[in-house]
């Protein structure tokens, strides 16, 4: 069974940086297009960042673009979010998600963004 691990989150100051990871189990990973959610304390989860199989076509939400890169690596089974010029509104837990529609979710990393 496929599994997904996040890590790299974390406390940053607004402004600042942080680059996520998500490691996925299996050997089918290029075949998923990958992306990236997350969910603030009493709101719903949100569409953040997408990147097909190949990593050559990827989408991103009007809120980050501009700010934040999904990027990918097949041969790590890995993808990344490198979070640049962070916000307050920035914080929330993100998921690392497989598969559009999603198919399987990670257990979240916390992002947390002080003003």
């Amino acid at each position: 069974q496929v599994q997904l691990v996040e890590s790299g989150g974390g406390l940053v100051q607004a402004g600042g940086s942080l680059r996520l990871s998500c490691a996925a189990s299996g050997r089918t990973f290029s075949s998923y297009t990958m992306g990236w959610f997350r969910q603030a304390p009493g709101k719903e989860r949100e569409f953040v960042a997408s990147i097909s199989g190949s990593g050559g076509r990827t989408t991103y939400a009007d809120s980050v673009k501009g700010r934040f890169t999904i990027s990918r690596d097949n041969a790590k089974n890995t993808i990344y979010l490198q979070m640049n010029s962070l916000k307050p509104e920035d914080t929330a837990v993100y998921y690392c998600s497989m598969g559009r529609p999603t198919v399987r979710w990670g257990q979240g990393t916390q992002v947390t963004v002080s003003s």
